[in-house]
């Protein structure tokens, strides 16, 4: 694994070396108040951004030039995504 020096990058040269995008705290906030389980929340992004790289199109319409997980926190928490939470209580083939 390459080591990268100890000093402060701007976002874009983080998503250049590293690969990851930080996301907006705002559109992180507000989507955490949508689902409150951040591991739900993280797989939810997760899948939608993997949906949209490989074309799909966006839900949302957007003024500003949005990252896919931006993107994909907005759709969450405007209510165009919508899951579900299988029941533990059901065995699987029942």
């Amino acid at each position: 694994m390459a080591r990268i020096p100890n000093r402060k990058f701007s976002p874009a040269e983080v998503d250049r070396r590293t690969g990851f995008h930080s996301m907006r705290d705002d559109y992180l906030n507000q989507a955490l108040k949508v689902v409150i389980d951040p591991n739900l929340l993280v797989n939810l992004v997760s899948r939608r951004v993997k949906q949209l790289r490989r074309g799909g199109r966006p839900l949302i319409e957007s003024l500003e030039k949005l990252s896919l997980e931006d993107m994909a926190l907005r759709e969450i928490f405007e209510g165009k995504i919508t899951w579900e939470v299988p029941d533990d209580d059901v065995p699987a083939g029942s």
